[in-house]
Order: C-alpha cells, then sequence, then structure tokens
C-alpha cells in the first residue's frame, strides 16, 4: 500500500508548505474562471443556441480551430473547471511540501486545458488533439513519483492502453470526417443518415469504439484504471473519476446522433457497458485499500455510462446525463476524503481504519453525505439517478429483464463500496492508525464537503438542475430538442421497490462481508488468464520480439542495412506499379542495334564476373569494364560531356583500387549460401524495378519547354555554349556547390588520416627497430599493428610481445618476426 508522505502529512508544515497553500489559490484561480464563463452560458445554452467560435488552421485540409459548446459539452465543462477549482485548492495543501509540487501545478493545469478543450471541441482534429494531450499529461500525472517503479509501470500501463485506443481513434474521426463530408461537429451532427448508409460505417465504429473504451476503461481495458491509483489522491479524484476517464463516454454521447440507433451500436455498448457494470462493482467490494476500492466502483459507473448511451431511449439519455452529473460530484468527494485520511492516519487500509469521526468531523460529514448520494438514498440526487437507472433497463427495447438484474446487482456491490469508503474509517472506536489523525486544513476539507453538498442541493432543485442543465445536455445527445421532467417522488412504484431492495440488500452484504470473502476466496480470480495478465504477456511478447528484431535488423552489418533498404524500396515501388497499374508497355517497332546489343551483353557479363570471381582483381576489372560500357552508352548518345566525365571517374576508381589491393587479404567466404541468394534476389529486384521505372519514364510524353528555356538562356544570361556545362554552375549551382563542399570536406578528411599515419609511422618504425631518439627512423610494414601511442606493438614491452604472440596464429607471427629481424639487418 503506497504511502504518499509529505511534510503537510507529518504535521509540519514550514514556510514551503504556506507557500504551497498560497500558490494553490493562485493556480485555482484559472479554473475558477473558466467555471464563471461557462456559468454565464446556461442561459444561452438552455434556450437552443450553441456557443461557437472558429478560426481558421489548415484551410487547405479543412481544419478549424473551432469550439462548439452545446448542452452535454457545458455539462462537462463545468465539471471540468468546476471541480479542477478545488482540485487545485486541495492538491496545493495536500502535497506542500513535496519538491515537484510545482511540477505537478504545470502538468495538472495543462491536463485541465486540454480536457476543456476536449470536450468543447467544435472539429474532429481539434477533439483529438486535446484528446492525446490529455492522455500524455495523465502519463506524467501518474508518474508523479517517477522515482518508485510502481508509478513508472502504472503510467507505463496507462498511457500504452489509452495510447493504443487513440491511434485507433484517429483513423476512426479521419474516416468519419471523409465518409461525413465535413469534420465540423455541427455538420456532422446534421449529415447522420450518410454516414450510417456507408460501407465504411462498421469500420468507423470499431475504430472509434476502440478509443472510447480504452479511455473510459471499459472491459477488457478496465485493468488499467486501478493500476492508475499510483497516482497522488488529488490526480485520482480529478482524473480518474470526474473528468479524463469520462472522455470516452462523452465521445459516445457526442457521436450518438451520427453512429447510433444501429444494432451495431446498441450490441456493442449495451454489453460492453453492462460486462464493466457487474464487473467493477464485484471487484470492487472486496478491495481492502480506500482508493482501489473506488476506482472499481468507477470502472462500474463508467460501465452503466455506456449501457445506457448503447440503450438510447430518451429515459436511458435523461439517466446517463443525471448520473454523469452526480456521479463525478460524490466519487470526488470520496476520493477527497480517501485522500484526507492517508493524509491523517498513513493508512489507506480500511481494516486498520475506524473511529475518525471525532478527529476528522467535517471530513467525516462530507464522507457521509457523499456516499447516501452514492448509494441513492434520498432526497439525495443519487436517488433520482437509481429510479432513472431502473425505469431505462425495465423499458429498454432489448434485453430488459437481465439489464434490470445487472444493474441491481451492481448497485448492490456499490452500496457496500459506499460503506466501506465512508463508513468502515469513521465509525466505531479509533484505531491505533488514527491515533493522532486530525483535520488538514480548510483546503482540505472545502472540496468534499461542497461537492457532496451539491449532491444533496441537487436533490430540492432538480427542476432547476433539469431546465438548465441537464435537459440541454440530453437534447445535445439525443440530436434532437427533448423535453424533461425530474422528480424526487414517483410514489410507490416498481423503480422504488428495486431501490428498497438494493439498499436492503447491500447492507447485508455489508454486513456479512467477511464471511463473504471467505466464500469468494476460492473462486477463480483472473490472474492468470484476465487482461492484466494478457497485457502482461502482451508487453512481454512485444519485447522479445522487438530484441529478436533488432538483433536482425539492427545488428551492426552494414551489409544487411544495405539489403533491408534495397529490399524495402524494391517491394514498395513493385507494390505502387501493381496498384496503379503502371506497367510499361514494350514498342515492338522499336530496334536494337548491333554495336548496342554487343555492349549491352558485355556490360551484363562483365557485371557477373565482378560479382562471381574470387580474384579482387578480376572483380575490379570486371566493374572497369561495366563503367566503360556506360561511358561508351554516352558517346553513343551524343552526351560526349557526360562519357568523359564516366570515363575519368572510372579510370580512377580502377587505379584507386589496384593500389590497395595488395593491403587486403584475400577473399573470404563470409556469408552461407542462402544469404549470398537472398542478395542475389534483392539486386536483381531492385534492377527490374529500375528498368521498369526507365521504361515508364521514357514511354511518357517529354515537354520541350525546359529544353528551349535552357537552349535560348544559356548563352543569353549566362555567357555560355556549353548548355550542360551551364545548367550544372549556373542554374544548378546550389546544387553543384553542396556537391563540391561533400567533396571537400572529404578530402581534408583524407588528409588528416594521410597526415596523422605519416607522423605516427616513423614513431613505430623506430621503436621497433630499436632506434634512439636521435637515430633516422624509417615506416613500418603496412600489417604492422599499431599500439595507442602510435608506437608498433612489438618495439613495446616483452609483456606486449607476448601478448600479441599469443593472440596471432603460429605461421602468421613467425612471418612477422622474420620480417621484422631482416629490416633490423639491413637498418645496420
Amino acid at each position: 500500500m503506497g504511502q504518499e508522505m509529505t511534510l503537510a502529512q507529518h504535521g509540519h508544515p514550514d514556510k514551503y508548505s504556506t507557500r504551497a497553500r498560497d500558490w494553490g489559490g493562485l493556480v485555482a484561480l484559472l479554473p475558477l474562471g473558466l467555471t464563471i464563463f461557462f456559468l454565464s452560458l446556461i442561459g444561452q445554452v438552455a434556450s437552443g443556441t450553441p456557443w461557437t467560435v472558429s478560426w481558421a488552421w489548415v484551410p487547405s485540409l479543412g481544419v478549424t480551430f473551432s469550439f462548439y459548446v452545446d448542452g452535454l459539452a457545458l455539462l462537462m465543462a463545468l465539471l471540468v473547471s468546476g471541480i479542477g477549482t478545488l482540485i487545485f485548492l486541495y492538491g496545493g495543501t495536500y502535497l506542500a511540501g513535496d519538491s515537484g509540487l510545482s511540477r505537478f501545478f504545470v502538468i495538472i493545469s495543462i491536463f485541465m486545458i486540454a480536457m476543456v478543450g476536449l470536450v468543447t471541441a467544435g472539429n474532429l482534429l481539434t477533439l483529438f488533439l486535446f484528446w492525446e494531450l490529455t492522455s500524455i499529461s495523465s502519463y506524467l500525472l501518474i508518474g508523479y513519483k517517477h522515482k518508485t517503479s510502481e508509478a513508472r509501470d502504472a503510467a507505463l500501463q496507462a498511457l500504452l492502453v489509452t495510447g493504443g485506443g487513440g491511434l485507433a481513434l484517429l483513423a476512426g474521426l479521419v474516416l468519419l470526417g471523409s465518409v461525413g463530408g465535413s469534420y465540423e461537429v455541427p455538420a456532422l451532427l446534421a449529415n447522420a443518415g450518410s454516414v450510417q448508409a456507408h460501407p465504411l460505417y462498421g469500420a468507423i465504429l470499431l475504430l472509434i469504439l476502440a478509443g472510447a473504451f480504452t479511455k473510459s476503461a471499459q472491459f477488457p481495458f478496465h485493468f488499467w484504471l486501478p493500476g492508475a491509483m499510483a497516482a497522488p489522491t488529488p490526480v485520482s479524484a480529478y482524473l480518474h473519476s470526474a473528468t479524463m476517464v469520462k472522455a470516452g463516454v462523452y465521445l459516445l454521447a457526442r457521436l450518438s446522433p451520427v453512429l447510433g440507433d444501429t444494432a451495431w451500436w446498441t450490441v456493442s455498448l449495451v454489453t460492453v457497458g453492462a460486462a464493466t457494470m457487474i464487473v467493477g462493482a464485484w471487484i470492487a467490494w472486496q478491495q481492502h485499500d480506500l482508493k482501489r476500492i473506488l476506482a472499481y466502483s468507477t470502472v462500474s459507473g463508467l460501465g452503466t455510462l455506456v449501457m445506457l448511451i448503447g440503450v438510447g431511449t430518451e429515459v436511458a439519455l435523461k439517466a446517463a446525463m443525471v448520473f454523469l452529473l452526480v456521479h463525478s460530484l460524490y466519487k470526488a468527494a470520496l476520493f477527497m476524503v480517501a485522500g484526507s485520511v492517508d493524509h491523517a492516519t498513513h493508512s489507506r487500509d480500511v481494516r486498520d481504519l475506524g473511529g475518525l469521526a471525532r478527529a476528522m468531523p467535517y471530513t467525516a460529514a462530507a464522507a457521509a453525505l457523499a456516499a447516501l448520494s452514492m448509494a441513492g438514498m434520498i432526497p439525495f440526487l443519487g436517488f433520482v439517478s437509481k429510479e432513472l437507472l431502473y425505469e431505462a433497463t425495465l423499458e429498454a427495447p432489448q434485453w430488459a429483464t437481465a439489464l434490470t438484474a445487472l444493474a441491481v446487482a451492481s448497485n448492490v456491490f456499490n452500496v457496500v463500496a459506499a460503506g466501506l469508503a465512508a463508513y468502515k474509517p469513521f465509525a466505531g472506536a479509533r484505531t491505533a492508525v488514527g491515533e493522532h489523525a486530525h483535520e488538514g486544513g480548510w483546503q482540505l476539507v472545502v472540496g468534499p464537503l461542497l461537492l457532496a453538498s451539491l449532491g444533496l442541493a441537487a436533490g430540492f432543485l432538480l427542476t432547476s438542475v433539469g431546465n438548465g442543465i441537464i435537459q440541454p445536455a440530453v437534447s445535445a445527445v439525443a440530436g434532437a430538442p427533448v423535453a424533461i421532467k425530474l422528480y424526487l417522488w414517483h410514489g410507490v412504484n416498481t423503480m422504488l421497490i428495486l431501490s428498497i431492495i438494493t439498499l436492503a440488500l447491500g447492507a447485508l452484504v455489508y454486513v456479512g462481508r467477511d464471511r463473504l470473502l471467505t466464500l469468494t476466496a476460492a473462486l477463480p480470480t483472473g490472474e492468470r488468464w484476465g487482461p492484466t495478465a494478457i497485457y502482461n504477456a502482451s508487453l512481454d511478447g512485444l519485447k522479445t520480439g522487438a530484441r529478436g528484431l533488432t538483433m536482425q535488423v539492427q545488428n551492426g552489418q552494414l551489409r544487411r542495412y544495405v539489403q533491408i533498404v534495397l529490399a524495402t524500396t524494391t517491394v514498395v515501388l513493385l507494390w505502387g506499379l501493381w496498384r496503379g497499374n503502371l506497367w510499361p508497355t514494350l514498342n515492338a517497332g522499336v530496334g536494337v542495334r548491333l554495336h548496342e546489343a554487343t555492349l549491352a551483353v558485355m556490360m551484363i557479363f562483365a557485371a557477373l564476373v565482378a560479382v562471381s570471381v574470387r580474384s579482387r582483381l578480376a572483380a575490379v576489372v570486371g566493374l572497369g569494364v561495366v563503367g566503360l560500357g556506360v561511358t561508351l552508352i554516352f558517346a553513343f548518345f551524343s552526351a560526349p560531356d557526360l562519357a568523359m566525365t564516366q570515363f575519368a571517374i572510372e579510370t580512377l576508381t580502377v587505379l584507386l583500387f589496384v593500389f590497395v589491393l595488395y593491403r587486403l587479404p584475400r577473399f573470404a567466404t563470409l556469408t552461407a549460401p542462402g544469404e549470398r541468394m537472398a542478395d542475389a534476389l534483392v539486386a536483381g529486384g531492385l534492377g527490374l524495378v529500375m528498368a521498369l521505372l526507365v521504361l515508364i519514364g521514357v514511354a511518357q510524353p517529354h515537354p520541350g519547354e525546359l529544353a528551349t528555356f535552357f537552349a535560348e538562356s544559356s548563352y543569353l544570361q549566362a555567357n555560355g555554349r556549353n548548355v550542360v556545362n551551364v545548367i550544372l554552375v549556373d542554374f544548378r549551382s546550389l546544387d553543384t556547390l553542396g556537391e563540391i563542399t561533400v567533396l571537400g570536406i572529404a578530402a581534408i578528411g583524407v588528409y588528416t588520416l594521410m597526415k596523422l599515419i605519416m607522423e605516427s609511422a616513423p614513431q613505430a618504425a623506430g621503436v621497433k627497430g630499436g632506434a634512439t631518439r636521435g637515430s633516422k627512423a624509417k615506416p613500418s610494414s603496412p600489417g604492422q599493428p599499431q599500439g595507442k601511442s602510435g608506437q608498433a606493438k612489438s618495439g613495446g614491452s616483452a609483456r606486449a610481445r607476448k601478448g600479441q604472440s599469443a593472440a596471432a596464429p603460429v605461421k602468421e607471427r613467425q612471418v612477422k618476426e622474420r620480417q621484422v629481424k631482416e629490416r633490423q639487418v639491413k637498418e645496420g
């Protein structure tokens, strides 16, 4: 159980702690200002007029930096900015004394801005930009304690899961914008029919669901959210209960008018949402860590939201929006309560906690209010939410009985989770861990108290909440104006009876929890075959595969790198030719003259000789014949400048090769026959592709404007009669200058190396021959190895000679020793 130890937790706030609180209040002004701004939009949005603003970003691609605030966006923006204000106040005190507090405020501010941008984005690509920014900033926040492996692993896990879903989402949004004819959200909402009728609808839906399910921790991707509890409590309260994890839910609600109301949509969301709802609730009541209890119950709540959006009826959408609001209020409050308990006792284990109500009365009151709303007690807004949930499942077009049963079961376990989080730590006698517990300051109390009280106040202000916030949000998700009414009391009906059953069963399970844990201990937990195990196995497999691929592809051999590059180029070019049906058509009427055919055969034969003989001299001769053949081709086709240049290059190349041949060892077979066959296939394939490209280029009509321009301008503008030279020197002067610069740098490097060798060779020869400092020294033999100091190893100490003799083969060592003795005799 990781403890979040700071100076404030020890009860010793210093100047830094006080300064941290001040900074927390100062930074909180940013979300507070945004909250006030969005509150001012309630009247405009409730009247049916969204707030919009737009700037051109990439006009050529139809991308605008636009914002669109309707009822759904307004609800989410108020949650993000309002809860963010309280989190900033809470975090400044909670992390007081932490050396990374400034970094925390910077990153969480970036996250808050990204989240506001995500929910108010009016363009799909703008939405995706903010979507990825939330993933990156959440990665940094989860890994805030980056010195611990637990935080690093949890941050990486969250990034890999949500980042992988983000890649799928990008593809889905691009397809959606292409099919829908626009990336603007209002335009897409007005063009839903064409998207659902398109053949790519299935692919679009699958890709977008992948992004939404991973972001909102839907089964089987739910495992990353409890792991993210390695983050500090302010991060968990903000990101993993109220804001970021609801980004996927928001995306589904936003695109419901475009992608919803189809069999694929309904089956996918209802199935996955219901599974997540019951799995999260089942695991939550079995946990002992406060944050993990709240994390798994959050998973259950996210599944409930996805299921309700999938059902898609008017009642279901109303239940979803009410639950979205109340869940954020009570869950953020409970997370902050858990942090305050940890702050006071340095423990989050419910088995060790108890009796904190007298020491922490305000925190206990906030916990009680939030837990009652979570359990669905009247008159809290949570009661209205639970009633609407049961009404939505009972009236569901499909699987009404099964969905209702699952909803009741998940709510029973969530009642137990609420009791564990809010009743167990504060009731009964005080335990040893809470002996010195106390309130941590008003900044740690005001947030949970205010949020929990809002859950109670909203139950009495249902008309204002419904008309000002819930109704515009439901209308936005439904894609049409919807008139709703929220009631605290509907009389005695089926939903009320189910609520009473839920509370009664929840109380029974809470009382008999220890016995039930003993019974469930024998059940399989899924650690060997569950999603977490699959993730770990996949990550290990990815590392193993990457290691094997690296050993094959990046093995340090230049020939392998060249082979891969050329093979990839060949495959890509052939694929392009095949996809574009660009195969050249050979003209049977084009004749080849005898001397041209003879030259081609000669070059082919010389190339085969160069790659097959075992003599370097013969290979160099073969290469020279190929080069001279190219020279003749230039001469035959009226390119004398190119012919002279090619002739000079080939002559110098052959001479340089011959000069260094005697310094190189004999040919050795370094590759297996299979590798040489692969080399031959790559070389032959690339040659075939290049031949095809040449034939395609020759077959294309060539406009003569450039030829006319250069012919007319070479003498008049550049005062040159040789058009080719003028093009190279004047019209392509920068290109030629770059080539000359490269050659100059290479020449300087060669000169430097030669000078170093010439300076070190006399010293090596003098030491090797036993010459004194004033004696004449001669260069050492080319094959003589040099030491680090530039002296020949054989002229060094006996120990060095002994090491060299032991390392070299016997015959080679004897030959070298004989050469040294002969040279010493000649030198006197």
